[in-house]
């Protein structure tokens, strides 16, 4: 007999946090740079707000390890993931979201004219993100990142 739980569908929690108004902190917008907000955190996810003006995005990067899902609660983003040795977008409106597995790594980018909103959960917590450079089409990492040091 399996008494496991089962894995909290992250793109459901995500959901659940989608009204900045209920947040504990105050949705921001940093014209230097994204601005993001840890919301939640317990021994199965931890939740992150983000805020992309136009024109704002990641590097490509994974998430250390990390399953996760995130939902755009206002305006649009592009996410790219490397498909053939080349980045394939796909555009993401409000209400959308993506769950992705433990290997993922991708680009998010707000390409359109007004600013966007999205949450993000990460299932464990975040330790680490590699970043990435696409050379000739393949992957080389450029960076490693650790929380508490790098966010």
């Amino acid at each position: 007999m399996n008494h496991r739980r089962p894995e909290p569908d992250l793109l459901a929690i995500a959901a659940r946090w989608a009204d900045p108004a209920d947040w504990p902190v105050a949705l921001r917008f940093d014209p230097a740079e994204r601005w993001y907000a840890r919301l939640a955190a317990d021994a199965d996810h931890e939740v992150w707000a983000l805020s992309w003006l136009p024109g704002q995005g990641t590097d490509l990067h994974d998430h250390g390890g990390s399953a996760g899902a995130f939902r755009v609660v206002a305006g649009a983003l592009t996410e790219e993931t490397v498909v053939g040795g080349a980045l394939r977008p796909r555009l993401l409106s409000a209400g959308a979201g993506r769950r992705f597995g433990r290997q993922h790594v991708h680009v998010v980018t707000n390409r359109g004219a007004e600013p966007a909103v999205s949450v993000h959960v990460y299932r464990p917590a975040l330790l680490r993100m590699t970043r990435y450079h696409l050379v000739d089409g393949q992957l080389r990492i450029a960076e490693v990142a650790e929380a508490g040091r790098s966010w």
